[in-house]
């Protein structure tokens, strides 16, 4: 199996998880539905600037860059090729649905629900993400998941009662924890829309995502009374949305082509526990035993998820598409008239195969269970 997927998850896990701790530390200067705002608008500009800067570099040494196109040596005045497949009309109701869901819900309800509870305690909570998305691919997409996978869901939910436990008070705090969990529903949902065009330029989706999302929270945040002035506080809310969620979003993308909602869901899960660890680092929080107990749960379910294999019979129907590929595996061995470029895109044919082999709901295996 090809791990590029599985390095991309999990650097797109951490970059999201430190996010947590370093956004709460700007709450006390700036509201929730403004710097919610702030960081969509940061994931915009942030990518903005790489593609301008990636395009400068790449025309400069005669390259296409990513999402332009690729001239085929030996092959002038004939058609071109571009590195990754453009988003399409039939793509704008899957995109429409994961900026409601991904792009103003979750980021909303995650600022508000950061000003009621910990950084550690939200950290951790980020894990509900991996489950909500992992519960959706399987019960509204029909992704397979086994039993490891349902045990792991459950001491999952056991560790956000565990979350919810304010030992000091003595007594349940539901409410920071209950927007932080509807936060990562946002998100779960977000995911399994996104995956259905994962196979497009995900540089071009995270920009138009952060853009639109960005826009609406911070014009909602403006007409409630709760916007922000410019300062270093908002370049923060920038920088931290252009590094730990654009960057984290493009990568996302990719390991969801790679590897569908349900399993990138679940990898995504060893971020949460990157930003615990920096929560106690940047916030200097302290740690309780009903927290503690809720990290030993969820490195339990974690490892659950990542134990799972799937490996049955399964046959591919004639499908012609267009997306970014490789010729080094299975699925895409079509021939070429003269020389050309990896990666590249074009429409290709793929006939109808039956055959047994290790694999994972990338763009090829979306059978349904």
């Amino acid at each position: 199996m090809n791990l590029k997927p599985l390095v991309s998850v999990i650097l797109s896990a951490i970059l999201f998880g430190v996010s947590t701790p370093l956004a709460k530390a700007l709450l006390g200067g700036i509201s929730p539905v403004a710097l919610a705002g702030l960081l969509y608008l940061g994931v915009f500009l942030g990518l903005t600037l790489f593609k301008w800067g990636l395009r400068a570099t790449t025309v400069d040494r005669g390259q296409s860059p990513p999402g332009g196109t690729v001239p085929i040596e030996g092959r002038r005045g004939r058609s071109e090729e571009h590195r990754e497949a453009r988003l399409e009309k039939k793509d704008l109701p899957w995109l429409a649905g994961s900026i409601l869901a991904g792009g103003i819900i979750g980021p909303v309800c995650l600022m508000a629900g950061l000003s009621r509870i910990s950084g550690f305690s939200a950290s951790l909570l980020l894990n509900f993400e991996g489950l909500a998305t992992a519960f959706i691919a399987v019960v509204l997409f029909r992704e397979n998941a086994g039993r490891m996978t349902w045990l792991a869901l459950v001491l999952m939910t056991a560790a956000g009662v565990l979350l919810s436990w304010n030992s000091g008070g003595g007594r349940f705090s539901p409410e920071g924890p209950a927007l932080v969990v509807l936060a990562m529903i946002g998100w779960g949902l977000d995911n399994n829309l996104t995956r259905q065009i994962s196979d497009k330029d995900p540089v071009q989706i995270a920009r138009i995502k952060g853009l639109v999302a960005g826009m609406v929270s911070t014009a909602a945040a403006f007409l409630l009374g709760q916007g922000f002035r410019p300062g270093l506080p908002a370049a923060q809310g920038l920088l931290i949305g252009a590094l730990c969620y654009g960057l984290s979003l493009v990568l996302f993308i990719g390991a969801l082509r790679g590897l569908g909602a349900f399993r990138t869901g679940a990898f995504f899960s060893l971020g949460p526990f990157a930003g615990s660890l920096a929560s106690l680092v940047l916030l200097k929080e302290s740690v309780r035993w009903p927290t503690a107990a809720a990290g030993l749960l969820m490195v339990l379910a974690v490892t659950l998820i990542l134990g799972e294999k799937h490996s049955h019979a399964h046959r591919h129907e004639r499908t012609v598409h267009s997306h970014s590929h490789s010729h080094g595996d299975l699925h895409h061995l079509h021939p070429h008239e003269g020389p050309f470029r990896e990666p590249h895109t074009h429409e290709h044919v793929h006939g109808a195969a039956d055959h047994v082999h290790c694999h994972w709901p990338d763009t090829h295996h979306r059978h349904e269970h």
